[in-house]
């Protein structure tokens, strides 16, 4: 039986009005798409036009750009409207305070994901790194191999064209492949029947307060898997004991599902899968990193236990284009490429620039690295130090504040004082184009999780043969 949520007594219908706070967030965005198929009245509010709310209002959805409590649309009350809300909205936003004190009812992204997903056979994907690019090739092979589905991303997959899919949109889909976020817990309003834990790295000590914290909160959230549910763990980490649920390890060269004889053949990563009694040769992966040939065991294991064949699974490894800003190629010609990545934990930065520099191992690599929080710099400054570091030519941005204000004496000077590249640079966005024009990189990696992205065009523009 399904553990009883807040959410349980909530019905979708009984709104005619959907308004989000930060309408633009990638898991807001993926819920919105979701209600407005459903065939509901979507708006919302967030403080940039993104691509990505360009496109949701192309989608039908009404968004506005300035936390005004006038630019509320008309015709919208307590009674008929649902205000959903993520937790990074400031505190003292104003349209939210007027929602509070008029009286509307308030549920968070995470209670209404698990909602919407409650009564569906769920695939969860989790992890403080790993966990969109796992849950965008599930999402991916089940494609593939043509079964009814739906999911929620936590990035746009290249394949799909989205965060959110839906292989019947007016029809309740028995599986649902979901990124299960652990930021504010919110992975624990969900009910996984599958799962899959990637990785439990501290991050979000803003919120957590410790390693220790974000670790029970994995544990916690595994505990929520149904009886007689499954759980695929990465090899070595952590898990609690239970005798309620099957658990399966994965890994490299390590785990009951392993890749082994990892190589580059005429440009592709390939590998060796074994696992489930069955050996398998030269799996050849559509996107490069040996993080993302570790993710896609996980996706082989989840597959193979929904039954998929080998043969699906292999062309489909082959296909998957990955996801936007994940070792994404914004170009690749001989005598220039360019390389776009969301890694903004030093854990996934290594991660990166070494498969990288696997692809190029007699090129010079030059990464342009935007930090992420205040706080997230402050916890990780050496570690961002020493995985920057792993470059030739190393430029370090302005931290980028999201949510938060700064803090004294935090600034990207904490991580270049300790950088070690044979280059190394601390400069601003404006004027980051006329350093790149002196440098002329052969491989370029832009890298981060801020607005560093609003950079791409400009950069792949002045650089370009």
């Amino acid at each position: 039986m399904r553990n009883k949520k807040v959410t349980d007594n909530l019905n979708l219908s009984t709104y005619k009005y959907y308004y989000f706070l930060g309408i633009g967030g990638i898991g807001m965005s993926a819920i919105a798409r979701y209600i407005k198929d459903m065939g509901y009245n979507v708006a919302g509010y967030d403080r940039v036009r993104s691509e990505l709310c360009a496109v949701l209002e192309k989608e039908g959805m009404l968004i506005n750009y300035e936390d005004l409590e006038a630019n509320i649309p008309s015709g919208i009350n307590k009674d008929n409207t649902l205000i959903i809300y993520t937790p990074a909205i400031p505190k003292d936003s104003a349209q939210l305070n007027y929602f509070k004190n008029n009286g509307f009812t308030f549920y968070k992204r995470s209670q209404i994901l698990g909602l919407i997903t409650e009564n569906s056979y769920n695939i969860s994907v989790a992890g403080t790194h790993g966990k969109t690019t796992t849950s965008s090739l599930i999402a991916h092979l089940l494609n593939f191999a043509n079964k009814p589905f739906g999911a929620f991303l936590g990035g746009i997959s290249t394949n799909l064209g989205s965060n959110y899919f839906n292989s019947n949109t007016k029809n309740t889909q028995t599986l649902t492949v979901i990124e299960a976020d652990e930021f504010d817990r919110s992975f624990l309003t969900l009910s996984p029947n599958l799962a899959i834990v990637t990785s439990m790295d501290a991050d979000h000590l803003d919120i957590y307060g410790s390693g220790d914290e974000l670790k029970k909160s994995f544990f916690d959230f595994i505990k929520k898997i149904e009886l007689e549910g499954t759980l695929f763990i990465k090899q070595g980490l952590d898990f609690p004991t239970t005798n309620s649920i099957s658990i399966k390890t994965y890994g490299i060269e390590k785990g009951d599902y392993k890749a082994t004889n990892i190589r580059i053949e005429h440009g592709w990563f390939t590998f060796d899968f074994e696992g489930n009694n069955q050996i398998w040769k030269f799996v050849q992966l559509g996107i490069p990193g040996i993080h993302n040939i570790e993710n896609a065991v996980a996706a082989i294991a989840v597959c193979l236990n929904l039954g998929i064949e080998k043969n699906v699974i292999i062309e489909g490894l082959k296909e998957f284009k990955g996801v936007k800003r994940r070792f994404e190629f914004i170009v690749r010609q001989p005598n220039f490429v360019f390389i776009d990545d969301y890694a903004h934990h030093p854990a996934e930065l290594e991660a990166f620039i070494k498969s990288v520099k696997l692809l190029y191992p007699n090129e010079k690599i030059t990464g342009i690295f935007q930090p992420h929080l205040y706080s997230r710099t402050k916890d990780f400054a050496d570690g961002f130090a020493k995985s920057l570091s792993l470059l030739d030519v190393s430029i370090l941005l302005d931290i980028y504040p999201a949510r938060e204000l700064p803090m004294e004496g935090v600034t990207s000077e904490i991580i270049h004082k300790n950088i070690t590249s044979s280059q190394k640079y601390l400069t601003t966005k404006e004027e980051l184009i006329s350093l790149l024009k002196k440098l002329a990189p052969k491989i370029l990696l832009t890298i981060g999780a801020g607005d560093i992205d609003t950079l791409i065009t400009p950069i792949k523009d002045a650089l370009k043969p």
